[in-house]
């Protein structure tokens, strides 16, 4: 898999989590939650963020980002523009840090250790497609819940 294949994804995923932000008919539905989901679509967006400028642009790209995972899930009311602009930024931060990368530093060791034994770069950024994935479902099932 090439880095902007690798990208390709992300950004699509990146794009639909958008897409899904702006479906919601009130605006204050994105933070909302009912006794079958425990966290909002405004906290899965800020999580699936500082998810990967953690493990992207942090660790790969070196861009000093802080992570503060707590406030990701207890931060509210974050306006829809503001989430918009920051999962833009991510894509932007995306691209920047694995569009250089060629197919030799994708085979390389991801530098921390996440799994039982040391993977590879192109293996870690498949589980961060994977696990954006998985919240992008979520939010598409908390809109369809709290939004009616």
């Amino acid at each position: 898999m090439t880095a902007n294949e690798l990208t390709t994804f992300l950004e699509n995923e990146l794009n639909s989590l958008i897409s899904e932000l702006e479906l919601y008919k009130d605006e204050a539905n994105i933070w909302k939650l009912n006794k079958n989901i425990s966290n909002s679509a405004g906290n899965l967006s800020l999580h699936l963020i500082g998810n990967l400028h953690t493990f992207i642009g942090k660790e790969i790209g070196n861009t000093g980002y802080v992570r503060n995972r707590e406030l990701e899930f207890s931060q509210q009311n974050v306006s829809r523009n503001t989430l918009i602009e920051s999962i833009q930024e991510t894509k932007e931060m995306i691209n920047k840090t694995l569009l250089p990368l060629s197919e030799e530093d994708l085979k390389k060791e991801y530098p921390i250790l996440k799994f039982s034994k040391p993977e590879s770069i192109a293996f870690f950024m498949v589980h961060l497609i994977k696990h954006l994935t998985y919240h992008l479902g979520q939010v598409n099932y908390h809109r369809r819940l709290i939004d009616e």
